[in-house]
């Protein structure tokens, strides 16, 4: 038993790692530039560099030597633009399709936007076939490749770079990484669990800062917590007993009229939209009778509209189910014996019926458990409960992706977790799934 939790907990381990990367790159390459969502127009290329170090984006995406900086004014003059801001074209040009054409000793200068604490050197990289001279440094275009690296030392206050034949295609400029590895793609897996030689040891979740108010996203996440566990949990239970009591009083009158009212019901539960049920329910209930508060959060008064709307939606598809699984067991032999044997009908359906039906009862419990996190965002929002729900909704509408990426990585962890108790409690309910058996 022991090796068949490690094996699991190592499948589920792997499972995180593949949802890791597959969310790291979802967010990556399809976001663009969080800093310069943040920052707006034009923003100053001090702070560009600062938001892109603080969020990590500034790195190579899995790994390299260098990374962009702001300190030099990166052109692309294959774009057709000749304008950039803190560049200067001194003498006549011609603008081709593959980039510029200058003329013999034209002057394209690069004037030097931010002074760092720690100057470091910068590597300048010339694209296009060409010959130029750099402060003083005479490099062509070598045979096998289209551009030039030329290393600057201590970031001077302008770089002179001068024109003696070819076309310019983009000048860019990078400053070097702290190693092969200084990726965003580490970045993102350190921010699970991270170590240090101070204490705490063992840093988890460390999501870094929301783009909008500046928060620590960890800080949010263990705000927004206890109120979504406030709400699910009795969300959860309430409707998997009320679920599990009336399909097993549906079993016992089967046939009869209170089977088919109960049967009736949840149907009807089924086929009503959640949203439906949010917004009547709070207009109906809330608004025009007065009797729970409309929109809130403070004592348990705020929570029991939004618990018996959750509790109230989902019982009927687990009614059906329930039922279901339960008239199959019985017309197994083991309860016509139990039921011959003369023990009480409660004995006979709560202990021997239920027992046996737990396989597929873990089973619904575990499928709906994940999806309850959606359904709290839906009651957060509608009833102001500041819960996980209510920030990812929030995070949404600001587009503030490092709160959707925490969000979206808390309920893998979720959904993973879930699934690895399920196995487990699959071994504890029937001893012949267990392995060796």
């Amino acid at each position: 038993m022991l090796r068949y939790i490690v094996r699991r907990i190592a499948y589920s381990l792997l499972i995180i790692a593949g949802i890791m990367i597959l969310t790291f790159l979802l967010f990556r390459l399809s976001a663009g530039d969080p800093a310069a969502t943040v920052l707006g127009k034009n923003p100053a290329p001090a702070e560009l560099e600062a938001m892109r170090e603080e969020l990590g984006t500034d790195k190579p995406l899995f790994f390299g030597l260098w990374k962009p900086t702001e300190i030099y004014t990166s052109a692309d003059f294959s774009s057709g633009h000749t304008t950039f801001p803190g560049v200067r074209i001194e003498g006549k040009y011609e603008t081709v399709p593959q980039g510029l054409r200058p003329e013999y000793d034209s002057k394209i200068i690069f004037r030097r936007n931010f002074e760092r604490s720690n100057p470091e050197d910068v590597l300048m990289t010339v694209h296009g076939v060409c010959m130029v001279e750099i402060n003083g440094r005479f490099c062509k275009t070598p045979h096998h490749t289209d551009r030039i690296q030329i290393p600057i030392k201590g970031q001077p206050a302008e770089i002179i770079l001068k024109m003696k034949d070819g076309t310019l295609g983009a000048v860019t400029f990078q400053r070097p990484t702290k190693g092969w590895y200084d990726s965003q793609l580490v970045s993102s897996l350190t921010e699970i669990v991270s170590f240090r030689k101070e204490f705490p040891y063992v840093s988890f979740f460390n999501f870094g800062k929301t783009l909008q108010t500046r928060e620590p996203i960890r800080t949010k996440l263990w705000k927004g917590m206890f109120p979504s566990l406030m709400l699910m949990i009795p969300v959860f239970f309430g409707e998997l007993i009320l679920g599990i009591l009336l399909a097993m009083l549906a079993c016992v009158y089967r046939g009869r009229w209170q089977d088919q009212l109960i049967l009736c019901l949840s149907v009807a539960g089924m086929s009503i939209s959640y949203l439906a049920l949010i917004i009547f329910g709070q207009w109906f209930l809330a608004y025009y009778l007065n009797w729970f508060p409309v929109w809130g959060w403070g004592d348990i008064r705020y929570l029991l509209l939004p618990v018996a709307i959750g509790i109230l939606s989902g019982t009927g598809g687990g009614v059906r189910f329930y039922r279901t699984v339960f008239l199959d067991e019985m017309n197994r032999e083991y309860l016509r014996t139990a039921t011959a044997k003369g023990l009480p009908p409660v004995k006979v359906y709560f202990k021997h019926l239920f027992k046996n039906a737990l396989i597929p009862v873990i089973t619904r419990a575990s499928t709906v458990l994940p999806f309850l996190f959606t359904g709290s965002l839906l009651l957060e929002t509608f009833f102001g409960i500041p819960g996980l729900g209510y920030e990812g909704v929030n995070a949404l509408n600001d587009a503030d992706l490092q709160m959707l990426k925490a969000l979206v990585i808390l309920s893998a962890f979720l959904f993973v977790g879930i699934n690895l108790l399920t196995d487990l409690a699959y071994a504890w309910a029937d001893p012949r799934v267990r392995p060796g058996r």
